[in-house]
């Protein structure tokens, strides 16, 4: 009977760091980002509410139905659920890197080091359940394509060297 209730949990969790990532950086990040040389394949900034909407909502079921298939929080879930955790955690500390703190060499490192916990997640959860790795598909897609972003952003807008003016 509770069953419903930890889906809807799961599936829910992820959107609150994204929520909350959202609404931080609402106010000053849109100038600043405008102002940021991207390339000609860089997503419409209404693109990326809809995507994660329903990425976030994918890979939040997906963890459910892994935690349900190992029978709650046992041994066997520590290492599938801790990779999901690590990768939702530098997920949701992306946007601070990128558009809180304009740190676009932090940004990179963790979306680097998201992709890799996030292969290594969808890797450790194919063993566990196929749909659940099936449904991170669509987030390692958008991940690549906001990987190879962030580095053309990152290489394209250099930091001003301390000292020098243009």
């Amino acid at each position: 009977g509770r069953m419903w209730a930890y889906a809807v949990g799961f599936t829910v969790l992820p959107h609150v760091g994204g929520f909350l990532g959202w609404f931080i950086n609402r106010k000053e990040a849109p100038a600043w980002y405008q102002s940021l040389k991207k390339p000609s394949w860089c997503p419409s900034h209404k693109v990326f509410p809809v995507a994660w909407t329903v990425l976030y909502t994918g890979m939040g079921y997906a963890s459910y139905l892994v935690w349900s298939d190992l029978g709650g929080c046992s041994s066997k879930a520590i290492v599938p659920l801790g990779l999901y955790g690590a990768q939702l955690a530098l997920n949701w500390a992306w946007p601070p890197f990128f558009f809180g703190a304009r740190n676009l060499n932090l940004a990179l490192l963790d979306i680097l080091c998201l992709d890799g916990l996030a292969v290594g997640t969808l890797c450790s959860w194919y063993r566990i359940n196929r749909v659940a790795a099936l449904l991170l598909l669509p987030y390692l897609g958008w991940l690549a394509m906001a990987t190879c972003l962030t580095i053309r952003i990152w290489r394209d807008n250099p930091e001003p060297k301390p000292g020098k003016r243009d």
